[in-house]
């Protein structure tokens, strides 16, 4: 018995597309346009909405509107082109004022410092010139010479990363840091120095008189107005070993002792075999009466003198 074949069917299958595969492609290029957005320009399409004015007056109202935004910027743009030279002349102005005026100042500071050298030069060649045999002495004293000798070296500085205290004496003064020096500090430490036997004293650089004040001012420590940082450096003439060890030994090189036990205060004191202070930088004449004895070679009193 013979077998019937299947039927296969003569007909073809269409050829798949070339892009079957991007379907998402295919679908956003037909579809480029949202079909809300399509529908709404169907809709204006259909009542005769246009983007553009169709009248003669809407066409006018147009033209006139653009036509003042061109003008509007054409004399915004003009305005700036005019204004622009004349806003660079006055700032060239200006730097020219500026920088007259800073040399001007610098002129007067000139003159400033040259007069107060010539009052300083006067007060010292008067200070000699009446100090009869004790003019070295009352130069010394008085801080109006240099002076080079043998003494100690004492640097103070402020503690390394000290933190702010919650009680003690040290926090009654303005400094909220009881690892910094302060002013009574280096008060006391000047104040030693004198009484243990120093003959002349200097503070970075500054030499120190008999009306030198040290005082603060905010976190600045001030010497005769000037503010200082830190390290502080005490020059000292005098015995050095002598001046060493009695400032050691007196309470107030204790009470620095105690600041670098207590709150870490750096300190460093040596001493040397040759220091140089320099003359106080202005002398300023408190009192003055005639000189008794000042007679010139006729006999006629002078009546010149200071103390």
């Amino acid at each position: 018995m013979s077998q019937q074949r299947p039927d296969r069917s003569n007909t073809r299958k269409p050829a798949a597309r070339p892009d079957a595969s991007m379907s998402l492609l295919t679908n956003v290029m037909d579809h480029s346009l949202d079909d809300g957005y399509a529908e709404a320009a169907a809709r204006k399409s259909d009542t005769g909405v246009r983007g553009l004015p169709r009248t003669l007056r809407a066409k006018l109202g147009l033209a006139a509107g653009l036509v003042l935004a061109a003008l509007v910027v054409t004399v915004g743009a003009a305005q700036a082109r005019v204004s622009a030279p004349t806003l660079a002349k006055e700032r060239e102005e200006l730097i020219h004022r500026i920088q007259k005026g800073t040399a001007e100042a610098d002129t007067q500071q000139q003159r400033v410092d040259a007069t107060r050298d010539a009052v300083d030069r006067m007060q010292r060649e008067a200070l000699r010139k009446h100090g009869g045999d004790k003019a070295e002495l009352l130069a010394l004293l008085a801080g109006s010479t240099q002076v080079t000798g043998p003494g100690v070296k004492l640097v103070v500085d402020d503690a390394k990363g000290a933190q702010s205290s919650t009680g003690g004496p040290r926090e009654s003064s303005d400094f909220s840091d009881t690892g910094r020096v302060r002013d009574r500090d280096l008060q006391r430490v000047v104040n030693g120095l004198w009484q243990s036997g120093a003959e002349a004293i200097a503070v970075n650089g500054q030499r120190l008189t008999s009306l030198s004040a040290i005082r603060a001012a905010g976190d600045a420590i001030l010497v005769d107005n000037k503010p200082l940082v830190p390290p502080y450096t005490v020059l000292a003439v005098g015995d050095g070993q002598r001046l060493s060890t009695a400032f050691q030994d007196s309470a107030d090189g204790q009470y620095l002792h105690v600041l670098q036990e207590n709150y870490g205060v750096r300190t460093k004191i040596s001493a040397e075999s040759q220091v140089t202070l320099p003359p106080a930088p202005s002398l300023t004449v408190r009192t003055a009466k005639p000189q008794a004895g000042a007679a010139k070679a006729d006999g006629a009193d002078t009546g010149k003198g200071t103390s």
